[in-house]
């Protein structure tokens, strides 16, 4: 019986990743491993999964169909192991999640890093980016996500914590540009900006009504790192437009100072978000819960 799920998980791991290289990578396994792994499997089956050229393998129609049914015996399974995790109330087995860099490494962690601690059969692992991962194809079982969500169906979410944002500058700044009083007077002023593949993220900031207006700012001075941005604008270059966490210290300090603190501040939702399955495994559904309870302590400033 154990020869017949032989090379499944390989096959189902080079569908999801898009190659044979890349399920090598993730099975540490040898890209030679793989083919043969699925070149048994083809044979054993007496049929062609996979198209293949000298640079990308693609599923003929006997391989997606075949794959379709792969997936739904692992989410059974999957599904069984969550039901037994729910009886017996302890956390076991792989949790991989993946975090935005600055908000995972300072924010969010430190709170995973103690559910682990409190489990000693949890294997946790953490990968810091902030592109944008395909959960699914990328084998993540939870991600940390700031920002509005998609209308996707395959990912569930929930609200964790809505982080407010702040417009600052640093003391010397201010004191030779003056501070800017309205949307109007931007434009007069350096700016720091937050830009990512030729794309800048949008300010929201209150206009004379008291009503958050999205704006596309342009400057000289891009960056891809928010708390290098956060240093920029410390050493006197700019304003700059960063969530309040991230220039809290530098704010108690005296090397930025918060502006407009009486009117309006936009925030940043933040959410865990995880692949939609019939059970949530527990480990998956705990760390939630610890997220959940946990980050908000963190935004109270």
């Amino acid at each position: 019986m154990r020869d017949r799920f032989d090379g499944v998980q390989v096959f189902v791991e080079a569908v999801e990743t898009g190659g044979f290289a890349k399920a090598a990578e993730r099975l540490s396994l040898t890209r030679s491993a793989v083919g043969k792994a699925i070149a048994r499997l083809e044979e054993r089956l007496g049929v062609r999964l996979f198209h293949r050229t000298t640079r990308t393998q693609s599923l003929t129609e006997d391989g997606q169909q075949y794959y379709e049914r792969c997936v739904r015996a692992i989410e059974e399974l999957r599904a069984g192991e969550s039901l037994l995790e729910s009886g017996r109330r302890e956390v076991v087995g792989k949790l991989r999640v993946s975090l935005p860099v600055l908000f995972g490494r300072y924010c969010a962690a430190p709170i995973l890093r103690a559910y682990a601690r409190q489990h000693e059969r949890l294997e946790l692992e953490l990968s810091f980016s902030d592109r944008q991962i395909d959960l699914i194809a990328d084998g993540f079982d939870l991600a940390v996500r700031n920002g509005v969500l998609g209308n996707g169906t395959a990912l569930h979410a929930r609200r964790l914590v809505s982080p407010r944002k702040a417009l600052c500058a640093s003391p010397a700044y201010l004191a030779a540009r003056g501070e800017p009083h309205s949307l109007a007077d931007l434009p007069e002023h350096d700016t720091l900006v937050y830009w990512r593949n030729d794309y800048g993220l949008t300010w929201q900031l209150p206009d004379a009504t008291g009503a958050l207006i999205d704006l596309s700012v342009t400057s000289r001075l891009r960056f891809d790192d928010l708390e290098v941005i956060a240093d920029a604008a410390v050493d006197g270059m700019g304003l700059a437009w960063l969530p309040y966490w991230l220039i809290h210290d530098r704010v108690q300090a005296g090397e930025l100072v918060e502006l407009w603190t009486d009117r309006p501040r936009a925030a940043m939702e933040c959410y865990a978000v995880w692949p939609t399955t019939q059970y949530l495994p527990l480990r998956s559904r705990l760390a939630i819960d610890a997220l959940a309870t946990e980050l908000p302590k963190r935004f109270v400033v």
